[in-house]
C-alpha cells in the first residue's frame, strides 16, 4: 500500500510561480514512478509530468514544458513540481499518483486526494 499527499496549492496571479508537493509513504514507494495529473471542471483529468522510480527520467506535456520541473527529494519519498510562469488555463484541481510512468491515468496505482491551484489575472 502507498499513500499519496499533495500539498502547496493555493491562489496565485498569472505570471507567478508555485511548488506542489507529493509526499507518499509505503514500504514499496521507492520502486514507483511518480505523475502529476490535473483536472480542471467539465474535462478530463490530463497528464502533466511524471519522473522515474530513479529520478532520472523526467516527462511533461506540451501544456508545461519549459515552464515547469519535476523532482523527487533526496530521501525519494517526496516529488515536487515547481511550475512558473502560471497561466489562467493552468487552474485545476493537481493530483499526485504512484504507478508506471506514463501519460495515461489508468498506469497508475495510487492517487493522492488533490491540490486546488488557481490562477487569477
Amino acid at each position: 500500500q502507498v499513500n499519496v499527499v499533495e500539498s502547496g496549492g493555493g491562489l496565485v496571479q498569472a505570471g507567478g510561480s508555485l511548488r506542489l508537493s507529493c509526499a507518499a509513504s509505503g514500504r514499496t514507494f521507492n520502486t514507483y514512478s511518480m505523475g502529476w495529473f490535473r483536472q480542471a471542471p467539465g474535462k478530463e483529468r490530463e497528464f502533466v509530468a511524471a519522473i522515474s522510480w530513479s529520478g532520472l527520467n523526467t516527462y511533461y506535456s506540451d501544456s508545461v514544458k519549459g515552464r515547469s520541473t519535476i523532482s523527487r527529494g533526496n530521501a525519494r519519498n517526496t516529488v515536487y513540481l515547481q511550475m512558473n510562469r502560471l497561466k489562467l488555463e493552468d487552474t485545476a484541481v493537481y493530483y499526485c499518483a504512484a504507478g508506471s510512468a506514463s501519460v495515461s491515468p489508468a498506469e497508475y496505482r495510487y492517487w493522492g486526494q488533490g491540490t486546488q491551484v488557481t490562477v487569477s489575472s
